[in-house]
């Protein structure tokens, strides 16, 4: 079976993903954190994002293809014994220590 397809990139990301180069050679001494940052100027100031979005919706629509086929050749649906990415831990666990077995019961002679 084959994996299941990954979510594909935001407008933002394609974006990014191809200015990434021209960024860090207009600014060589940025860090990895710095040229996302200055990536995410450029976008804001973008005045026309049009063809990053035409191409993002491309890519879902190519996503929900590859999904329906993973789905149909008996991918995912059954998530028996999979965590689930940020599931709550179930409540009732170990109990608090905090006066438990203590001495002092309020008897004191």
């Amino acid at each position: 079976m084959a994996d299941k397809p990954k979510r594909p990139l935001s407008a933002y990301m394609i974006w990014l993903n191809s200015a990434r180069e021209s960024i860090k050679r207009e600014n060589p001494d940025f860090k990895v954190t710095e040229v996302a940052k200055k990536g995410g100027e450029l976008w804001r100031g973008l005045k026309d994002k049009s063809e990053w979005e035409a191409k993002a919706a491309t890519a879902k629509q190519n996503y929900i293809r590859a999904l329906q086929e993973y789905e149909r050749n008996g991918g995912g649906g059954d998530d028996k014994g999979k965590k689930r990415k940020g599931a709550a831990p179930k409540k009732g666990g170990k109990k608090s220590k905090k006066g438990a077995n203590s001495d002092d019961d309020g008897d004191s002679e």
